[in-house]
């Protein structure tokens, strides 16, 4: 890793002001900092091949090109190929959708760096301390993601067909190329790691809809 006086970030966020904030904050942290900038996931593979950052700042809420809508999947997307293609990078998830990281929950605990989330509502304080922890190795997660929750990714590939796309489980079952019952197994194993049970005069579908949507597996 650089020294300190030469650190280099990149910082990724579609706002302007959000964007000119944090490096502003960065840069009165670390006054001998390189600092480089994205604001669409198209651009940031390339800047951190261009940079060799020491740490990687970024919402996730990003459009993936010029002219492209911001979705929290396309900064989901983004950071599970980082992840995967530079594990000792370094990152600190700085969004107001970070409950949606438990999606990446398995990839986040395999990380060889640090990798810490600074919600937006901090203050800047308490961003510039997941900063320091993130430089300095250490994982912090949200609450949400320390209790065990073990999330399969043919799992969250079937809730978004079914409540994103609003597919049967005939349909989801094709598109997935399994069986039906397969699709009907995963139902019941989803339901038991979300602790969603039958009740009576409930819908146990809108349940699972409503705790998978608490839990961030959806948007």
């Amino acid at each position: 890793m650089a020294q300190a006086s030469t650190k280099t970030f990149v910082v990724v966020d579609d706002h302007d002001s959000v964007l000119e904030g944090t490096c502003r904050v960065l840069q009165a942290q670390y006054p001998d900092a390189k600092l480089s900038t994205a604001s669409k996931a198209d651009e940031v593979e390339v800047l951190i091949q261009d940079t060799q950052p020491d740490l990687v700042v970024m919402d996730l809420s990003i459009p993936e090109k010029e002219g492209g809508k911001s979705q929290t999947e396309t900064g989901l997307n983004l950071l599970r190929s980082l992840l995967q293609n530079y594990p000792t990078l370094h990152f600190v998830v700085q969004s107001a959708h970070v409950k949606t990281l438990i999606r990446l929950k398995s990839l986040i605990d395999k990380h060889q760096a640090g990798f810490t989330i600074a919600d937006k509502s901090l203050s800047s304080s308490e961003m510039l301390i997941k900063v320091d922890w993130a430089l300095n190795g250490l994982l912090y997660t949200p609450p949400e993601m320390r209790l065990g929750l073990e999330v399969k990714p043919e799992w969250l590939k079937m809730l978004q067909l079914a409540f994103t796309d609003g597919l049967t489980d005939k349909a989801i079952a094709q598109q997935m190329n399994v069986a039906e019952r397969t699709v009907r197994h995963y139902w019941t194993r989803v339901q038991d790691a979300l602790g969603v049970y039958p009740d009576e005069g409930t819908n146990i579908r809108v349940q699972t809809y409503n705790k998978a949507r608490q839990m961030g597996l959806l948007d």
